[in-house]
């Protein structure tokens, strides 16, 4: 072991500021609060948001349901209008005296059936383009919203 030779001095208070520990408490309790209503306020934005976000899904929950329930009785009238094609067709063809009116009246009812198929594919596909751009909007509205929120602040 060595030992340290020389002056040995108590060094009491030196360079060190009196410590006040009602100050000290009051400087915590400050931070804490400002903390706390930090923390309040993201609550409250997030609450915001959130309310928004479940809005947005609500319309477009419902949107999705018109939309579906639109595209299901467009089907089945198209459906259904080929079916009643396809019978008095075959009315017909039970009439039939020769082979070559048969002929004639299978092109006839081909080329018409390929021709209503083209329109209803026409009109199934426009509405789904509505349906998508109706059931995204207010998804889309409310991220837009959210954006500019955001980038605001």
């Amino acid at each position: 072991m060595s030992k340290i030779i020389g002056n040995t001095e108590t060094i009491e208070n030196a360079g060190s500021p009196a410590f006040d520990p009602s100050k000290s408490v009051e400087q915590i309790r400050a931070v804490a609060e400002q903390g706390i209503e930090r923390s309040k306020e993201a609550f409250s934005k997030l609450s915001s948001d959130v309310e928004t976000t479940q809005r947005a899904f609500d319309s477009t929950f419902e949107m999705a349901k018109t939309t579906s329930n639109e595209m299901l009785l467009k089907t089945i009238a198209a459906l259904q209008a080929n079916a009643e094609a396809g019978f008095t067709h075959l009315e017909a063809l039970v009439a039939v005296k020769s082979p070559s009116e048969f002929f004639e009246l299978q092109t006839a009812f081909l080329r018409k059936q390929i021709e209503k198929s083209a329109e209803q594919a026409k009109a199934l596909q426009a509405l789904m383009l509505r349906a998508t751009e109706d059931v995204s909007k207010p998804i889309k509205d409310a991220f837009e919203k959210t954006l500019k929120v955001h980038k605001a602040a």
